[in-house]
């Protein structure tokens, strides 16, 4: 079975970063990522996917990327589900296993180790 993902897209803020009690970093991005097609006024419709980052991936992003840097980012998916007032949700997130900056002074890639 392959569970793989693979986005290019741009950071719709600044990348924040947030370090566990035990040390582990970790970051959450959203990447707006426009379809191929157009609506009936001629504008592009735009995904937001939701993307979580961790330790290295963390750490270089929060320290090489801004809001709107065009980034790709190769992972997994992973669906997650949790109760809140009685009703279940589900929440999916891509998690990143490689980083590729992709804004012209930044191309370069980090894997998550």
């Amino acid at each position: 079975m392959v569970n793989m993902v693979m986005l290019i897209g741009r950071l719709t803020k600044d990348p924040e970063i947030v370090e566990k009690e035990n040390g582990i970093k970790v970051s959450r991005i959203t990447l707006a990522i426009n379809r191929k097609f157009k609506n009936a006024d001629g504008v592009y419709y735009t995904d937001y996917i939701d993307c979580v980052l961790w330790n290295n991936c963390a750490k270089n992003v929060n320290t090489y990327c801004n809001k709107g840097d065009l980034i790709g980012v190769r992972g997994r998916l992973q669906v997650d589900t949790y109760e809140k007032d009685g009703i279940k949700k589900k929440i999916t997130d891509v998690i990143a296993e490689s980083i590729t900056f992709l804004s012209s002074n930044k191309n370069k890639t980090i894997e998550e180790n």
